[in-house]
Parts: C-alpha cells; sequence; structure tokens
C-alpha cells in the first residue's frame, strides 16, 4: 500500500506528460489539471518549491510567472472551478527550471 501511494506522484507526472488538455486550452499547453485545492494553497506552495516566481491576480485568476519576470520560462494560470482549481501551464522562452521540476513541483502541489 505505501509502495502505491509513493507512486502516485509519478504516476500523475506522466500522466500530464501525455495531456493536452481539452479544446480551448491551447496548443502550446503543457500541463491541464484540476485540482481539488484553492488556488492560493496550490500557488503558495509552487512558492516554496521553485525559485523565481512571480505572482499576480487577472479577472479572478492567479498568474504565476516562473523564471525571470520579463523572459518566464513557464506561465501557470490558477482558475477557482466549484471543486478547487484549473491549474494551466505553458512553456515560455526557456527551460530554467528544467521541465521535470517543475512537472514535480505541480504534481506535488495539486494533489
Amino acid at each position: 500500500m505505501k509502495k502505491l501511494l509513493l507512486l502516485a506522484p509519478l504516476a500523475f507526472v506522466a500522466a500530464c506528460g501525455s495531456s493536452r488538455g481539452p479544446e480551448g486550452a491551447g496548443s502550446d499547453t503543457m500541463v491541464y489539471v484540476s485540482s481539488a485545492r484553492e488556488a492560493s494553497d496550490i500557488a503558495h506552495c509552487l512558492d516554496s518549491r521553485l525559485s523565481r516566481v512571480h505572482e499576480s491576480k487577472n479577472n479572478g485568476s492567479t498568474e504565476l510567472t516562473v523564471g525571470s519576470s520579463s523572459h518566464g520560462s513557464y506561465f501557470i494560470t490558477l482558475t477557482p472551478s466549484p471543486r478547487g482549481s484549473v491549474v494551466k501551464v505553458v512553456r515560455g522562452a526557456s527551460e530554467d527550471p528544467p521541465e521535470e521540476e517543475l512537472r514535480f513541483a505541480i504534481a506535488r502541489c495539486t494533489t
């Protein structure tokens, strides 16, 4: 049972890699997932796990830029939903932090 619980985040990360999201999510979307956690909890968690996270608010959504604020590596939109939040990640200009590190942080902060 413990092994199953330890492997759950890895399965989630693998699923994120193959998920293209629903229609309208955008062809450049690399992660599109629902979470039972509130957007503010996810934002705080990501800020504690990743360096250079810049947060802003836009029409009720929380927008995070990971990396340089002018040339972000990843753009994360946290949109409130009736059951928690919807998380959308779009790749930016570079990969700092590496994609694997970002996916791991997303998996840990959304479950």
